[in-house]
Formats: C-alpha cells, sequence, structure tokens
C-alpha cells in the first residue's frame, strides 16, 4: 500500500530531502481526518463531509473526472451539494462533467458551482483562444508539433464539452455555511486572477489550491497570461495567519502540522519578495531585461528544498514575468524595438559565416563545448536562413536534444523537445513527438 500523504509529506519536509513522487497520480482515496478524504489525482480533490452532503473542491480534469468520481463513490455514496473552483484552469474544472454524470445518473440535482467571478471570464478567453491554447498546451507538455496544422487536439475544443461553469460567484470574499460546516473563502491573485483560497475552522484547515505546488511557483510561464508573484506571496502569508493544522493543496501533498505549514509557506513567500525586490532594483537602475535575467537569480541551495524545487516553472522565467508585469514588452535593447523579421536576420548572419551549413557545424561545436544557449541561437539562425535543409535540422534536432536534457524545469524542456521535433518533421516528414509527463497544470 502506497505510503499515506501525510506522512510521506511530513517525511519530505523534515528531512529535507525527497525521495519519492510529491505528485501522485494514483486515483485513490485517503481519509485526512473526521470527514474529510483526498483524492491523489493530476490534480487533487479535496472532499469535505457535511450534513446536506459532499463539498469537494476541484473536480480535476477531462481524463481524470470520471476516475475521480469512481474513487469518491468507493468512500462516501452521499450526494456532491458543492463543488468549488479554486480556479479556472481545466486541469481543476475539466472534470466537472463526470461530477454532473454521477449526480444525473442517480436522478439528483448537479452540485452548485461556487468560484471567483474571474473564472466564468477565463473559460469565455479560452473560447476565444481555442487553437493558440491547443497549440502551446501541445508544445508545453508534449504532443504532435505544430507543423502545417497539424497536431490541433483530434478537433476537441479546449475547454471539455460540459465542463460546468460557476453558478455562485464573489468578488473578495465570502462566508457560507454548508450542512453545519463554515466555508471562508478568499480571492487571490498569484498563479491566476481566479484564484480562491478557503479557510474551514471547523476543520483547521485550508484548501490552497495551486497556491501552493511543491514546486517552485508557476509564476512566469512563458506561454500564458500575467502571473502575480507580491500577491501570491501576499496569500500566503494570510494563510500562515490562520494557524491552520492541515494544509491541502491541489498538486502536491497535504501539510500537517501548524510549524510545517508555516515553514513552507512562509519560505515560499520570502523566496518570491527577495526576488521581485531584486529585479525592481535593477530595474530602477535602468538595467535592460537581458542583464537583469543573466544577473537576477534564486539562492540554489533554496532551490533543492523539496517544495521549491525548479521542476515546472524556474526563477529565470519569473524574471522575465516580472520585467511584463513593471516594464510592459519593450526589453530595452533599441534594434528590438522594430526588429528585422527572424528570416532576413538568419540570412545575413549565415552569410556572414559562409552559408547555413557553416553556421550549424558553429552550433555543433559550442553545444559540444557546453554552451547551449549559444548553440541553440546559432541553430535556428541557420534554420531560418535554409528552412528545408535536411543537414541544417539534422543538428537542429541534435542540439535542442542536448537542451531538452540539459534542463530542469517542465516548461523548459516542452517547449525545446517541440523544438527538437520541428527539425525532425523537416528531416523525415513524420511528427516524432514525445510526452514531457507533467506533473502540474497550466
Amino acid at each position: 500500500m502506497a505510503e499515506h500523504p501525510l506522512d510521506l509529506s511530513s517525511r519530505f519536509i523534515d528531512s529535507g530531502v525527497a525521495d519519492g513522487p510529491h505528485n501522485r497520480i494514483s486515483e485513490e482515496l485517503s481519509e485526512l481526518g473526521d470527514d474529510l478524504a483526498l483524492v491523489e489525482s493530476f490534480s487533487h480533490v479535496l472532499l469535505v463531509r457535511t450534513d446536506e452532503g459532499l463539498v469537494a473542491f476541484d473536480s480535476s480534469g477531462r481524463r481524470s473526472g470520471r476516475d475521480v468520481v469512481a474513487a469518491i463513490r468507493g468512500w462516501s455514496d452521499e450526494p456532491i451539494h458543492t463543488l468549488v473552483y479554486t480556479h479556472g484552469h481545466l486541469d481543476h474544472v475539466g472534470g466537472s462533467s463526470a461530477f454532473a454524470a454521477d449526480a444525473d445518473d442517480r436522478g439528483r440535482p448537479r452540485p452548485r458551482v461556487l468560484g471567483h467571478e474571474n473564472v466564468n471570464l477565463r473559460l469565455d478567453r479560452y473560447d476565444l483562444t481555442d487553437g493558440y491554447n491547443r497549440v502551446i498546451n501541445l508544445r508545453q507538455f508534449g504532443g504532435a508539433p505544430m507543423v502545417g496544422g497539424e497536431g490541433m487536439g483530434g478537433g476537441r475544443s479546449f475547454v471539455p464539452d460540459g465542463t460546468l461553469r460557476t453558478d455562485t460567484e464573489y468578488r473578495d470574499r465570502l462566508t457560507e455555511t454548508i450542512g453545519g460546516v463554515e466555508l471562508r473563502l478568499h480571492h487571490a491573485m498569484g498563479e491566476t486572477d481566479d484564484h480562491t483560497w478557503t479557510w474551514l475552522p471547523d476543520h483547521s484547515l485550508i484548501s490552497a489550491g495551486d497556491q501552493f505546488i511543491w514546486n517552485f511557483p508557476n509564476c512566469g510561464n512563458p506561454q500564458k497570461v500575467q502571473r502575480y508573484p507580491v500577491e501570491w506571496a501576499q496569500s500566503l502569508r494570510a494563510m500562515v495567519a490562520t494557524g491552520a493544522e492541515l494544509f491541502v493543496p491541489a498538486h502536491g501533498l497535504p501539510i500537517v502540522g501548524t510549524e510545517r505549514i508555516r515553514q513552507c509557506l512562509e519560505t515560499v513567500a520570502s523566496t518570491l519578495e527577495k526576488l521581485v525586490d531584486d529585479v525592481l532594483a535593477a530595474m530602477n537602475t535602468g538595467a535592460r531585461l537581458d542583464a537583469i535575467v543573466h544577473e537576477v537569480g534564486v539562492d540554489p541551495a533554496v532551490l533543492e528544498l523539496p517544495y521549491l524545487r525548479p521542476l515546472y516553472d524556474e526563477p529565470e522565467f519569473v524574471v522575465r514575468n516580472l520585467w511584463r508585469l513593471y516594464g510592459g514588452w519593450y526589453d530595452g535593447t533599441p534594434s528590438r524595438l522594430k526588429p528585422a523579421s527572424d528570416a532576413s536576420l538568419g540570412l545575413e548572419i549565415a552569410s556572414l559565416a559562409g552559408g547555413a551549413l557553416r553556421l550549424a557545424d558553429r552550433a555543433q561545436a559550442l553545444a559540444g563545448e557546453g554552451d547551449l544557449r549559444l548553440a541553440c541561437h546559432l541553430a535556428d539562425y541557420a534554420a531560418e536562413a535554409e528552412p528545408e535543409s535536411k543537414a541544417v535540422h539534422t543538428t537542429r534536432a541534435e542540439i535542442y536534444q542536448q537542451r531538452r536534457s540539459a534542463e530542469r524545469s517542465l516548461m523548459a524542456k516542452g517547449i525545446f523537445d517541440s523544438a527538437r521535433a520541428e527539425s525532425e518533421f523537416v528531416v523525415t516528414g513524420e511528427n516524432q513527438s514525445r510526452s514531457v509527463k507533467p506533473s502540474m497544470g497550466e
């Protein structure tokens, strides 16, 4: 039998070493206390038993919703009274159709769906950018490369059919009592603008959603909309102030014990705050984005903590997100205000180098020396100069495979693997994508 999630998290935190997975996608249910249970899935579902039925926090995603409901039904046959969305990312709301189907099959009312007022606006935006979101999620998590219109997800829409929208909304705070259990909902900015964390004083419990993910905070995702590190840190400190004894995130392991909770949340908050301070200090001296990206970072020792490893997002991406938040899109380098096209730049650099093949050869040599950042630039320029050259793309694919292998964060691995697949498509004419086995959501 798998180690209980509370025992596993306590061991990871107390020892400072994570010698196993922190986000187990088992679809198994564990009781966390009287009338409390957790289904560990791609995105977890927290359950609270009340006198009026179950309250579920999130529904997991499109592929896991049915398995989550099956796990719930192995624990309780009670109606699911309320579904609370911690936020509108699809790995949290995309399984809601399975909850609706369960109610329909049993002749019961569908769950009431409660969430922040921005959740439905997020789903509206997803509908407006349906194709774009399918493209970037394939690139981030693995899938057919986007070549010639390929890989659009088999025609399925980005938002799963039947996804339930919120029918009860709030703006800043909301307190409700359901079946004798009090829920205090708090709006938080952080990974999203529609986030809810909930304090349940009757259980001394916090449902945290993605405000804590057992990884470096997902606050810099290079392909997604603005994130909010200052407000994220503030929300963590507000959670600490409750004195909660049980803390349940939607990814990763639940944490038991007021001191453990305080230690973890305050460490993440202070790490975010220092990164913000360092970026702003550099911006206020007039530094350009390029300099800040290469000079500002996080203490490597901090990044080895079991709950702050940069295995999904990473500090370098957060630095760029902070620049976007405080400084806009212009990075301070004049030539990039109205730049030449990538194709014309690639042609010119290849001409200076003596041809695209010589440029690709130089890229390969740099990769062999370990300078993968510069090697990728030159490989891209070579491909721009001769986009149909199989020799150039063979080299480019090799370099991006090496780059992918050298990275820690899933986001970097996904993007670099997509570049490899693009070049291999030119060489072979076949899509050769690889899943990066995501452990997070958006």
